[in-house]
């Protein structure tokens, strides 16, 4: 292969790569039929999508009643993040950000419903106060009624998480 080849097949397979590579910008827009992952992330068009500013029990982490019972808070929060972004069909998500794990974070919603603020408010979810605190008022109304996991005792999950060394939920 002469150099000349060569050097205008890496320049092709660089470009190729950039071209689809998927690129967040903060303000984009993206709109699509939802899938749930967990209690705060969804795939939408193919994309993989973090919801702003929440932070949900992670899919095998627990939760305990009032009463003392371990209760499987982690799957009952994506299950109701499913209910909510499939019961309008479609959600709309604007960009505000990219994680580090190349996730864009995105306020969504699905019917005019904030997503994050509903999972927030329902108490499946924390108000993630270390990146906003947007959903705060809604934890504080959460936290009153003793909804979700403010119904008994439970670990955050950036707690629990770190204890179990980092990131719990895979990119499907």
């Amino acid at each position: 292969m002469t150099r000349r080849l060569r050097d205008w097949t890496a320049a092709t397979l660089l470009a190729a790569a950039l071209v689809a590579a998927v690129v967040y910008l903060p303000g984009e827009e993206v709109e699509g039929r939802p899938v749930a992952i967990d209690g705060d992330s969804l795939r939408v068009g193919g994309r993989e999508i973090r919801l702003y500013a929440i932070d949900a029990p992670e899919r095998r982490q627990s939760c305990e009643r009032s009463d003392g019972a371990s209760w499987p808070c982690g799957k009952e929060a994506g299950i109701l993040l499913t209910r909510l972004a499939v019961a309008a069909a479609a959600v709309t998500c604007r960009g505000r950000d990219e994680d580090r794990y190349g996730r864009l974070v995105a306020t969504c919603e699905a019917g005019g419903v904030d997503l994050g603020a509903e999972m927030v408010r329902q108490g499946m979810a924390l108000a993630y106060r270390s990146h906003s605190t947007v959903y705060a008022g809604a934890e504080a109304e959460a936290r009153a009624a003793r909804r979700g996991v403010w119904a008994g005792q439970f670990e955050p999950p950036w707690a629990w998480r770190e204890k179990r060394g980092g990131r719990q939920t895979p990119s499907p």
